[in-house]
């Protein structure tokens, strides 16, 4: 892969990454409902599927993936179902008061919080069929593909960790300002929203 190729690719990258999807509003609800260093452990889980959505595609296994109707369907809909009950666990949130410590135990684990991001990149099933559509564009097919998957996905995986940083600590701060009650109310239900909105999108995707 030459540095002209790279660049391009870089530059999709972090307009891939920018683009508001069902993990940016996933990172800011974490950052909002734990702060930044807890809720960073949402954008880990995003890599790991990230991951594992590149070794797929590398593999080969997207392209069966891309034209087998029911397989699409099912990660499509288990997706849809998820984000509706990441939906109602944002709109049933409890509200922190900031000047009462909350106990950790009232916390979700980190591990749990690196699944939540796993299963919200994972179940998305338009993201393995986008990723083999880009990456194969960026391929130098007379140097060793392994390498250059690997180069690829280094790259997306540091730029969405900037963005998601981003993100999350956008909504962490935003926690600081909720003084009350009633603005935590509605910032839970305005992400309880946007959850239920990202679940509608994901349902009229069609597989290509």
């Amino acid at each position: 892969m030459s540095y002209q190729i790279w660049f391009a690719y870089m530059l999709a990258c972090w307009v891939i990454s920018v683009s508001p999807g069902a993990g940016a509003i996933a990172s800011m609800s974490s950052g909002l409902s734990y702060g930044f260093r807890r809720g960073y452990y949402n954008a880990i889980g995003l890599q790991l599927a990230l991951i594992l959505q590149i070794l797929i595609v590398a593999a080969g296994a997207g392209v069966l993936f891309a034209t087998t109707p029911w397989a699409f369907s099912l990660v499509k809909w288990f997706g849809v179902l998820y984000l509706l009950y990441l939906a109602y666990l944002q709109w049933t949130a409890p509200v922190k008061l900031m000047d009462v410590p909350v106990h950790a135990a009232q916390y979700r684990s980190r591990l749990g919080l690196v699944l939540n991001g796993f299963l919200v990149n994972m179940s998305n099933p338009k993201a393995i069929v986008f990723l083999l559509a880009v990456l194969p564009q960026f391929l130098d097919l007379n140097r060793p593909q392994w390498l250059q998957y690997l180069i690829m996905a280094a790259t997306m995986i540091t730029i969405d960790l900037i963005v998601m940083a981003g993100y999350t600590g956008l909504a962490a701060k935003v926690l600081r300002l909720l003084s009350s009650a009633k603005q935590q109310k509605y910032m839970n239900r305005s992400f309880a929203i946007l959850f239920t909105c990202a679940a509608l999108l994901l349902s009229t995707v069609h597989q290509a």
